[in-house]
Order: structure tokens, then C-alpha cells, then sequence
């Protein structure tokens, strides 16, 4: 008996399972059936077994008395789990289109040919790279031929197969920009590569400085929506870069990861237009679709497809045949421009309905990088970033400050707050950007 209490106790007996009958435990333990009877019927007049006619014994569903949570329990419960959700790096999930992607998948499925179910060609289906060759042409001005075009599991995959890459390629440093992701600088680290950072301002990345980094042969950039201030690369800047690039063989790593969302501003194509030989252009669907799908791809120079094919073909095809088969429908069926320029309008409006709230709530916070993506950066006073995102936290709102994006060797910058106005649904934005407001100084 007391073993039978100390499993459900410690949930070795979790509750609603079904013990053996008294007949047929009494038997497997060689002792009377009375006395597993006996001990049975204790255990449910002490709350942890049930016993009912038909159904046989089983493990209560309240098998101990749950404690009554105490003051700081529940406020480090409240702590731990947002209610409202102003992270960047995600669109809004509940749009995703899932009508039009089942019937982009049903009609894909229809066609697909036999070899589409076997292992096929490490860069991907062709009919999605096809596909992809002129959508990027055309929305972004990039020089895309289908057999120079690598299909991946996102941004993270590429990274993974251009750092051993670039390391069999004999470079040694990959500049990065003094603010950025640490989990794709960890990724090139991983890879034995050296980092040192290039500063940004107001203009974007400091390209004319590429010339001083000695040794450095590569840079991963965001040109056209720089990660996290939100300022497009200068025209000056990226002729310097191309020029860089040009003069040293060096490769510059474009990251476009929402390219396609723009408000005020005319489109900024993508760099690789300018030198498709020394640009690899990296885009993902993460961002106008949704993460879960892991597709994204890589537009490479023609000196790199042998070897980053090689690469991949070692490690795996991680993208579903037919998803990509799926994703080649829905672009060309028209369905991906439809549901692109839906959320351009969706994101355009609740970007608007941030800068209102702040001019009439929070008028001395001053907001930029919004002609474009799926953030804004509020600039904060000198010092107030910690306690802004100490008070977020007791309001239930998750945030991140612009430290947190901060490269280690990068000098010292201003406080500030990176708000992701795409990923509240609908319902949640109103009530998210109130909890902002909140807690602004």
C-alpha cells in the first residue's frame, strides 16, 4: 500500500491510469486477494484511487490536494508568462493563409511527378526554383537563374552550409554588423571563423570601412532593412561594399529577410543586382508566411553552387519535396502576391496606429525604422532601457531592448526598445500596445 501511495505520489502513477484488478495483483504478488482488496478500498477512502463499477480501480484525477499557491508564486507565474507579445522576428501567425495553401498543396500533389517522393536534387525541386528565379526578378531585382538558386530549411541552414564553405575557401573573419542576431553570429563562429564587427549609424552599415579590416573575406549584411535599427543601406554604401567585394574576391552574405514590406519608400531592390558573382542572396518565406514552413533559399554565384551543393547533400535535403512543390503552386498561382500585399496593408495599419499612440501617450519617445519590415525602434532616455524592460516584465509584456542586439566588441549605444508590431494577432494588438504605452517613460 505504501508503494502504491508513493507512485502516485510522485507520478510514477500519473492520474486516470487503471491498476490491475484485486484478483489479478493478489495473483502476480502471491498474497491474498483480500488483502489488495483491503488495501484498494484504503486508498480510495484516502483520495488517491477511485474505484467504480465497470470501470474498474484507477488513479484519482486529484490524487494529493494541490497547495494553494502563495502571493510570490503567483506573481512569478504572471512574470514567467507574457500576456501581451511585442517580440520582433515573427509575422502575425493567425493569418497565415491556410485555405489557399491546402489548395496550392492539393493541386501540387495532383501533379507532382513520381520522382518528386524520392531523394531528388540536393538545391531543391526545380519547379520551385523556377518559380522563385522570376518572383525574385521581378519583386526584388534579383539575378536569379534556377540552376544557381539552393533551396534550404531558412536562414539558419544557409549560415550552416556557407561557414564550413567559406572556411574551405580559406577565409578566416566575416565581418558582421554591430547590431544583428548572436544566434547567426554563433552559427559562423561555430564554423571557426573570426567576427569583428562593422559599426552602423544612421546610414546603415559603415561599408567604406571593409577596406581596414584586414583578412576579412566575407560580410553578412541587411541592406535593404538593416536588423535591428530598421535604415536601409545608402546607395554610397552599397556601391562600397560591391566595390570591396569586387576588389578583394571577397563575398558579401545578404540577408533579405523582409524585403517584401515596405510603406513610405520606394522599394529598395535587392544588392545582389548589382554583382550576382560576389552577393549571395539569402530569403526565407519566415516572415511573409510563416516559420514553420522552413523554406527559404539561397541565390548563389556561380563559383559556389558545386561546392555549397556538395555541402548540402552531405548534411541533408531537410525541405519537404512537397512542400516546395506546395510553395511553387501557391507563387504561381498568384495566391503569394495576394496574401503579400494583404499583410503590407495589415502591417502598414498597425504601424500607423503605433506612431498615433505614442504622439498622443508618449510624446517624447521618439520612433524610427518604420518605412519598412515588421518593427520599430523607440529611442529611450540615457540609461532607462533596463527599468523600461524591468516595468515590461511586471506587466506581462515581452520586449527586448536594443542591447540585447548589441555585437560584444560593438562601442556603446544609445537605449531604445525594438517593437515587433507583427506578431500580436489582431484580438491582442490593441491591449499589447496599450501595456506599451504603459510603460514608457
Amino acid at each position: 500500500m505504501d508503494a502504491l501511495r508513493e507512485a502516485v505520489r510522485t507520478g510514477r502513477l500519473v492520474p486516470g491510469t487503471r491498476l490491475p484488478s484485486s484478483r489479478g495483483l493478489a495473483a502476480d504478488l502471491g498474497i491474498a486477494r483480500n488483502t489488495v482488496a483491503d488495501a484498494y478500498a484504503e486508498l480510495v477512502a484516502e483520495g488517491w484511487l477511485t474505484a467504480r463499477q465497470g470501470s474498474g480501480t484507477r488513479v484519482a484525477q486529484r490524487a494529493e490536494p494541490r497547495r494553494p499557491a502563495t502571493r510570490t508564486t503567483r506573481a512569478r507565474a504572471v512574470r514567467s508568462r507574457p500576456v501581451h507579445n511585442l517580440l520582433g522576428g515573427s509575422p502575425d501567425l493567425s493569418t497565415f493563409p491556410r485555405a489557399d495553401w491546402l489548395k496550392a498543396s492539393r493541386r501540387a500533389l495532383t501533379a507532382a511527378p513520381n520522382d518528386a517522393f524520392g531523394y531528388g536534387d540536393p538545391r531543391g525541386r526545380i519547379e520551385l526554383r523556377t518559380v522563385l528565379a522570376d518572383y525574385l526578378a521581378r519583386a526584388r531585382g534579383v539575378y536569379a537563374d534556377p540552376e544557381r538558386i539552393m533551396i534550404c530549411a531558412g536562414f539558419v541552414q544557409a549560415l550552416k552550409l556557407m561557414g564550413p564553405v567559406l572556411r574551405k575557401r580559406r577565409v578566416r573573419e566575416v565581418a558582421v554588423e554591430s547590431y544583428g542576431l548572436d544566434v547567426h553570429w554563433n552559427l559562423l563562429s561555430d564554423a571557426g571563423l573570426r567576427l569583428p564587427c562593422l559599426p552602423v549609424d544612421g546610414f546603415g552599415a559603415r561599408t567604406g570601412e571593409l577596406a581596414g579590416l584586414r583578412g576579412v573575406g566575407a560580410v553578412l549584411m541587411t541592406p535593404a532593412h538593416q536588423f535591428p535599427t530598421g535604415v536601409p543601406l545608402h546607395p554610397d554604401r552599397r556601391a562600397a561594399a560591391v566595390d570591396w567585394a569586387r576588389g578583394t574576391g571577397g563575398l558579401i552574405l545578404e540577408d533579405d529577410y523582409d524585403g517584401e514590406f515596405r510603406y513610405d519608400r520606394q522599394p529598395v531592390g535587392a544588392l545582389q543586382g548589382l554583382d550576382p558573382e560576389r552577393v549571395v542572396h539569402l530569403g526565407t518565406t519566415s516572415k511573409s508566411l510563416a516559420p514553420g514552413l522552413r523554406l527559404g533559399w539561397m541565390v548563389l554565384p556561380e563559383s559556389l553552387v558545386g561546392e555549397v551543393s556538395e555541402a548540402k547533400g552531405m548534411s541533408d535535403w531537410s525541405s519537404s519535396a512537397l512542400d516546395q512543390l506546395t510553395l511553387a503552386e501557391f507563387i504561381e498561382s498568384g495566391a503569394y502576391d495576394r496574401h503579400v500585399r494583404s499583410m503590407r496593408l495589415r502591417y502598414r495599419h498597425r504601424r500607423d496606429q503605433l506612431v498615433a499612440a505614442l504622439a498622443e501617450r508618449a510624446p517624447d519617445v521618439r520612433i524610427s525604422g518604420i518605412a519598412a519590415g515588421l518593427h520599430a525602434v523607440l529611442e529611450l532616455p540615457e540609461g532607462s532601457e533596463t527599468s523600461v524592460l524591468r516595468a515590461a516584465a511586471w506587466q506581462g509584456l515581452a520586449l527586448e531592448g536594443i542591447s540585447r542586439f548589441r555585437h560584444p566588441d560593438a562601442a556603446p549605444g544609445r537605449d531604445a526598445l525594438v517593437i515587433g508590431y507583427g506578431t500580436p494577432t489582431d484580438s491582442a494588438w490593441a491591449s499589447a500596445l496599450d501595456a506599451l504605452c504603459r510603460v514608457l517613460p
